[in-house]
């Protein structure tokens, strides 16, 4: 897997996170819910946890995609996206473990998890830069 690949993953994961929420909220609305239900930082109670869960790990994705899209948009422009391929997948696979971990439940040992693989993510982004700076 490419690091252009591995971004195009992490973004499809975001993506498909957010429109499973969508289509969630959209049956709600079908369904009676006022369609301002949902209004930005605020959960509804009344949702069901699993869609709270997928919707907190599409933030989570929003967090870290801008650092991985700027880490592997900066290594193409300086043609060494060699240089970063065998890293990148990493972030990808770290990255769905984070959010499987996320969707599994809220217990002490998913969080720790969630925890371990948000750390990898964190410590390829590093790992990248200063290959990429190093030249």
């Amino acid at each position: 897997m490419t690091a252009i690949q591995a971004l195009l993953g992490f973004t499809a994961w975001t993506l498909l996170l957010v429109i499973t929420v969508f289509l969630y909220r959209g049956v709600r609305f079908l369904g009676g819910t006022p369609i301002n239900s949902w209004p930005r930082s605020e959960k509804r109670e009344d949702d069901m946890p699993l869609i709270r869960r997928i919707a907190d790990a599409h933030s989570n994705c929003l967090e870290n995609l801008p650092v991985f899209a700027a880490i592997v948009f900066v290594a193409a422009q300086m043609n060494r996206l060699d240089a970063i391929a065998a890293f990148a997948p990493w972030v990808l696979y770290a990255r769905l473990g984070q959010t499987l971990a996320h969707l599994s439940g809220t217990g002490q040992p998913n969080v720790f998890v969630r925890a371990s693989f948000w750390a990898v993510q964190l410590v390829m982004f590093v790992v990248m830069m200063v290959v990429l700076a190093r030249g």
